[in-house]
């Protein structure tokens, strides 16, 4: 900026410079910059000023600053004479000897800074922009990028990405085609799911066809205390309100999982051991479900926890536990695959029994997974700052849930991923004592004629499965003498005739 003498009102005033001459110098200085370009306004250039008014950067003639009254006309300005570096913060001592850097401002030992005449440093534009060089260094060159705004699609597919993403990522896969195809995955559902729900974390649909069931629901959530839903009370009704459910759900043409899950509701049970993981795995794979079947799965499985685990809800079953009896009845409408194998029932009991048991964090909305979300929408929506030789933002990398893979290397992670929780549940069966040796040697015959290759691999050979069921030693009885049918007879010779 160039200083020079100027007059106003018979007052002639050194080193300054009018508002006019320092629009045309900083909007000149900012065209010419590659950060900027000559895209830049001359209005621009004027609101740049202000703020180096209020900030202190520069003062007019008087020494007044602080407000953004600065206007392209014929006021004088200066540089004030002290930097408006602002100093930093001294952190407090917290009696440990700290090493001390030498101030250059200090006076020498001996001197007392009382008789040490101050005396004002003149800064020119060049001694200033020297000193902010060296405190804020060299800017690289960067532009601004100014982002599209993004339609509900476009939400919907950041959405379905980074949700497939992290379930990758929980499940430990190399890749999610070995156990779901993505291209049928909706994201609408997720975002419905999602957003779409009451203070009960339940979906809301528009709909209404579930009241029918909803009505039940409530008759055995409240159980006893449900007088004010105007039901029958006599005797046995229970049990056939029971049976109405039971009837309802048996009557669906699909599971609640649907067929195209089952593949990854049955990754989800080798990580059952490590509960955490089973719970943010099953979250978001329910995420995924049509919104009528979440609903309907948050309803029976919640009204299912309720009933076993009331104390006051009288038996439905003489002979079966209330807890069983759920499992059995409701496993097969909650989880099953295509081919109706005997061992779903095996699977599916598994599942649907930790469901129970962890129902309100599992059909829950993961709230990680919806903070992080929503927040790379926001930074996508917002103007950022790109630097030269950075194609993309490192600061959030594109979401991504698969890649190519070659055939053979997929063979191989479908082989050994799908085989880890058939094996876990091989193992379970296997070394369970609560059921007997006949329902045991069922299941396992079961589950060899269902995946032959997982049975070999734990049962090589029939000793290795003869360990399971040792052989009780049969004591023989002993031989009586009274049982013999003829008694000894001493040896007679016979006569021998001779040819």
């Amino acid at each position: 900026m160039p200083l020079r003498k100027h007059r106003c009102r018979f007052k002639s005033y050194e080193r300054c410079f009018k508002a006019s001459e320092a629009v045309d110098c900083l909007h000149e200085l900012l065209g010419s910059n590659q950060n900027f370009g000559p895209e830049v306004t001359r209005n621009q250039t004027v609101k740049l000023l202000k703020k180096f008014l209020k900030n202190h950067v520069i003062e007019d003639i008087k020494g007044r600053w602080g407000k953004e009254d600065f206007q392209d006309d014929g006021h004088l300005y200066r540089f004030p004479p002290s930097s408006p570096l602002k100093s930093y913060p001294k952190k407090p001592s917290c009696g440990k000897e700290v090493i001390k850097f030498p101030d250059w401002n200090e006076p020498k030992a001996g001197t007392s800074q009382e008789y040490i005449p101050v005396k004002s440093v003149m800064m020119n534009s060049e001694m200033w922009y020297k000193r902010h060089s060296i405190a804020i260094g060299e800017v690289p060159a960067c532009k601004l990028v100014f982002r599209r705004e993004l339609t509900q699609r476009n939400i919907e597919e950041v959405w379905k990405s980074m949700t497939l993403s992290r379930l990758q990522k929980v499940l430990g896969l190399d890749s999610l085609d070995e156990v779901l195809d993505t291209k049928l995955v909706n994201s609408k559902h997720i975002v419905q799911n999602a957003y779409n729900v009451n203070k009960q974390g339940i979906v809301t649909l528009e709909d209404k066809s579930s009241e029918y069931f909803r009505n039940f629901y409530l008759t055995f959530l409240y159980w006893p205390s449900c007088s004010d839903l105007k039901q029958p009370t006599y005797s046995g009704f229970e049990r056939d309100v029971f049976k109405t459910i039971v009837d309802y759900f048996g009557q669906t043409k699909e599971p609640l999982l649907t067929f195209h899950f089952f593949d990854v509701f049955v990754s989800v049970l080798g990580l059952l051991q490590k509960h955490s993981k089973a719970i943010e795995a099953l979250q978001i794979s329910c995420l995924l479900l049509p919104p009528e079947n979440r609903k309907r799965l948050q309803l029976l499985v919640r009204m299912m926890a309720r009933i076993s685990f009331n104390k006051d809800f009288p038996p439905l079953s003489e002979s079966v536990r209330t807890r069983t009896l759920m499992v059995q009845a409701f496993s097969r409408c909650i989880l099953c695959s295509k081919d109706e194998m005997d061992l779903d029932e095996l699977l599916a009991a598994k599942l649907v029994s930790f469901l129970m048991d962890n129902y309100q964090e599992i059909l829950s909305v993961p709230s990680a997974l919806k903070s992080s979300i929503e927040e790379h929408v926001v930074h996508l929506q917002r103007v950022q700052i790109k630097y030269a030789g950075a194609d993309t933002d490192v600061t959030f990398p594109p979401p991504s849930f698969c890649h190519q893979i070659s055939t053979d290397e997929f063979e191989y992670q479908r082989a050994t991923g799908s085989q880890e929780p058939l094996a876990a549940l091989l193992e379970e069966i296997a070394m369970n004592k609560e059921i007997s040796v006949k329902d045991k040697k069922k299941k396992l015959k079961q589950f060899q004629k269902s995946y032959p290759e997982v049975y070999r691999v734990r049962f090589p050979t029939p000793e290795t499965e003869a360990v399971l069921f040792p052989e009780k030693n049969k004591q023989k009885p002993p031989i009586l003498m009274w049982a013999l049918k003829k008694p000894f007879q001493p040896f007679h010779r016979t006569r021998s005739f001779r040819m």
